[in-house]
């Protein structure tokens, strides 16, 4: 860089412009029309989903999704409202699906009496669904899907 001052000076020019431009010029996406360098409207609360039925997963091992709303639920050290209905004891009369026994395993595999400190907050992994049109389209294809292809791992 000795010897070019303007070179770096030209960089720094072509830098600050598109960053200028890039702030001034966003007009869709997530963002909508707000500029990268300004913090646009909170969108609005969406409604949650609130029914008894069970979402299909999209690939093994995923948590299930809670198709119910959480709303008031005490989850912390001191009680959690998801074992009123799904713990063992209660999905008799609830009829909600018992907590999976890989809930009740230490870190050595070892089998509790009950729930694992490490999965007593259910909402690290399991989350509520909103009523919403997702903000940008999605191709996911999951592996039944994939496997049933004439090309597998290829597109159609």
């Amino acid at each position: 860089m000795i010897g070019k001052p303007w070179l770096l000076a030209l960089a720094v020019i072509s830098a600050t412009a598109s960053t200028s431009l890039v702030a001034q010029n966003v007009s869709s996406g997530l963002r909508g029309s707000t500029p990268l360098n300004q913090e646009g409207p909170a969108a609005p609360i969406a409604p949650l989903r609130n029914s008894a039925e069970k979402e299909i997963r999209n690939y093994p091992e995923q948590p299930p999704v809670i198709p119910h709303t959480t709303e008031g639920y005490q989850i912390d050290m001191n009680g959690n409202k998801c074992l009123s209905c799904h713990a063992r004891a209660r999905t008799g009369e609830s009829k909600a699906p018992m907590v999976s026994i890989t809930h009740f395993m230490d870190r050595d595999g070892q089998f509790l009496a009950s729930v694992s400190p490490r999965r007593f907050f259910c909402t690290e992994c399991h989350v509520p669904q909103s009523m919403v049109t997702p903000p940008v389209t999605n191709d996911f294809i999951d592996i039944d899907a994939m496997l049933s292809r004439a090309a597998p791992g290829g597109r159609r």
